[in-house]
């Protein structure tokens, strides 16, 4: 470890990473060091001969495993936005050992102890709120990772915990390739028509860097649906996208099979559930989020449902129509859903794609959209440095500067998709705010925006506008941050609330002020016309069934998958999703989930097992906060600092409701959310 950038914190400004030292060599030392190191102060802190108190026990963990959490932080990003081969074998060497080492520290039954005697009478401690949320937190930790079974059942835990972190690490690595195996390569730039000559010239430009000169490389997305379904002309390429899209991860034509790894995933969910007492996974993900258990999470989602059923037969009416004026005969499909959907749009508001993409151009929408929205509510500022290292060249560094000239820290932007890039758009921190620590923060977005052709502009659709601002809601969260404790720092907050903040800032993408500040054309140089503008807002209402709908199919897959119990018959993962989509009445072929279950990376490698529906609960949420907002006079310092003050600095301090609450003034109206989905109208 003696030249190990890790080793040290970092001399760059705020412990930013020096990607001019870090090389993956260092990666797997510095883990295994970090983890000796972690455990030889959680040994110091649970044979502490002295009685336990706050600051020897809760503190003292706060302020271990420096070392680990520098290491982690770095990688966890590169692994999932700039890896290679060499992070994905270390990636896969180091996940049973993590998982081992977490039940090291929460399986320690002295440590435990402390923690206990300190939670018994945590009434008599005389902490701050903070403080005692933290103690109630650390406890409940404790209790969640089995703290309190036998020997005989923790060491099944531990079995359980370490085969769970090697599918989840496999299924990850998977989606990575898959994306490179489904990748369809056309020869003939004819059947390309209707897309924009710049997409050609980046899709020839993608064939070309994977060897394929003179052809043309169409992407798939990380969801079902792949944007340029829009603007296909041909009928057949369209199904070939998508066929591509929708049925990798099943083991077609002897292509990679997640199948397996969900099934033992689902079942070792549930059994590590039942050794904690609960009925299912489901119960257990929950019980700790704001929705509280699975009975609340159905009865919203399927309240949803008779209002959408009728929202997108209208929009199917609409569809199939315009399909029968084209020559189409045939049933409405899934690849045929959005680009005539993209046609009715075009004719009932005047506008389509091509007309309004030279007026998104990516630099301008980020610093005179984001950041402008960013400073007229909250006051901070971003200034561009080009002096700190990054991992990849397209990525960029920004101070951020508070209201009173203060820097609060730093902020990563990375956007382009690329080979090594896990689909998705997500909120990374390098460092955390920490009072504790003395730490300001250090965040990254990253998104998968199509990189331009070589020498032309970046133009982004309006759903990567609207991204650009959802990702910065995550980030001003981090960024705005102001806690004593790491563990409650910037987005340490339950998963069904965590996505309010950032939906909370899409709207200010179609807020009239900031269009007309950063929808400029990238040529003429003139602002968007009123006209234009008020179609482009009208328009945004249009096909929000569908997407509500391939919504709530993934939401409600993704419950049924975690209500099963560990000794439920092995199912065919197709007709497992077809049946839950029928018992719901979401079995629409026009209209299939958002994600199928073999690249559902959300809730097969990432944190929202059991807790997809998070997106739309945190909505409803973000819908009542931005109506509260414009009730209150909209884009001001005043109603920014005030969901500053209550919300983006308080972390995970509080019961976020209770923060809500403060915020608001009393409780959320679903109200809001539906129209905010067009699902209903008034």
């Amino acid at each position: 470890m003696k030249n190990n950038p890790f080793s040290e914190p970092s001399s760059l400004p705020f412990e930013a990473p020096d990607f001019n030292r870090i090389n993956d060599d260092h990666f797997l030392p510095a883990y295994r060091e970090g983890m000796r190191i972690e455990m030889e102060e959680i040994e110091q802190i649970a044979t502490n001969p002295e009685p336990p108190t706050f600051e020897n026990t809760i503190l003292a963990m706060e302020r271990t495993g420096e070392l680990l959490t520098r290491v982690r932080r770095v990688f966890s990003n590169l692994t999932s936005a700039h890896t290679n081969d060499r992070l994905q074998k270390i990636q896969s060497e180091l996940a049973p050992e993590l998982a081992a080492h977490s039940d090291n520290i929460l399986l320690n039954n002295a440590l435990f102890d402390r923690v206990k005697t300190l939670y018994e009478n945590r009434e008599e401690a005389g902490l701050d709120p903070a403080s005692m949320k933290l103690l109630e937190d650390t406890h409940r930790n404790f209790v969640r990772a089995g703290a309190e079974l036998t020997d005989d059942q923790q060491l099944r835990m531990r079995q359980i915990n370490e085969r769970i972190s090697s599918l989840t690490t496999k299924f990850q690595e998977n989606l990575l390739a898959m994306n490179r195996e489904r990748a369809l390569v056309i020869d003939d730039e004819a059947l390309l028509d209707g897309m924009s000559p710049d997409r050609i010239a980046s899709a020839r430009e993608a064939a070309a860097a994977r060897g394929h000169e003179g052809k043309y490389l169409l992407s798939i997305t990380n969801t079902t649906r792949v944007p340029i379904l829009t603007s296909l002309n041909n009928r057949d390429v369209r199904r070939q996208v998508w066929e591509a899209s929708a049925y990798r991860g099943i083991g077609q034509d002897g292509g990679i099979d997640n199948q397996p790894i969900i099934h033992e995933l689902v079942r070792l969910r549930a059994e590590r559930a039942n050794l904690l007492g609960y009925p299912n996974f489901a119960a257990f993900a929950i019980e700790p989020q704001t929705a509280g258990s699975p009975d609340n999470v159905l009865n919203m989602l399927t309240g949803l449902i008779p209002d959408l059923l009728a929202n997108t037969a209208a929009e199917s009416a609409l569809i199939t129509a315009m399909m029968r004026r084209d020559g189409v005969q045939d049933d409405l499909k899934p690849w045929d859903w959005e680009y005539y959907g993209e046609k009715v749009r075009k004719e009932q508001y005047d506008i389509d794609e091509a007309e309004v993409r030279p007026y998104f151009e990516l630099n301008r929408v980020l610093e005179d959209g984001v950041f402008y929205t960013m400073n007229r509510l909250y006051g901070i500022r971003f200034e561009e440095r080009h002096d700190l290292p990054v991992y990849q060249p397209d990525v960029r560094v920004f101070n951020v500067y508070d209201h009173d000239g203060s820097q609060l820290g730093l902020f990563y932007a990375d956007y382009f998709s690329r080979d090594s890039k896990r689909g998705g758009a997500w909120m990374n921190s390098f460092v955390l705010q920490s009072h504790l620590l003395e730490q300001k923060p250090v965040i990254v977005n990253v998104l998968n925006i199509p990189p331009p052709a070589e020498g032309e502009p970046a133009l982004i659709s309006f759903d990567n506008v609207t991204t650009l601002f959802h990702e910065m809601g995550h980030g001003v969260h981090g960024l705005l941050s102001d806690v004593n404790y790491p563990s409650q720092a910037g987005t340490s907050v339950p998963r069904d609330f965590v996505e309010f903040p950032s939906t909370f800032e899409e709207d200010w993408a179609i807020h009239p002020e900031v269009l007309r500040n950063y929808a400029i054309h990238h040529e003429t140089g003139e602002q968007i016309p009123q006209q234009l503008l008020d179609r482009v807002i009208a328009a945004r209402g249009f096909n929000q069934g569908f997407d509500t709908q391939e919504y709530l199919a993934a939401a409600l897959i993704d419950m049924e998958w975690h209500l099963r119990g560990p000794d439920a018959d092995p199912v065919d993962i197709e007709t497992f999703e077809m049946q839950v989509l029928e018992k719901y009445g979401l079995d629409n072929p026009a209209i299939p989930p958002r994600y199928k279950s073999p690249y559902f990376s959300h809730i097969f490698s990432g944190g929202y097992s059991a807790n997809y529906y998070a997106y739309i609960w945190s909505e409803i949420l973000a819908a009542d906060a931005f109506s509260f907002m414009r009730e209150q006079g909209g884009l001001t310092r005043e109603n920014g600092d005030r969901y500053r003050r209550y919300i983006l600095s308080r972390g995970g301090t509080r019961d976020a409701m209770e923060l809500y609450r403060e915020f608001r003034g009393g409780d959320p109206d679903v109200t809001h959310l539906l129209r905010r989905r067009g699902l209903v109208t008034g």
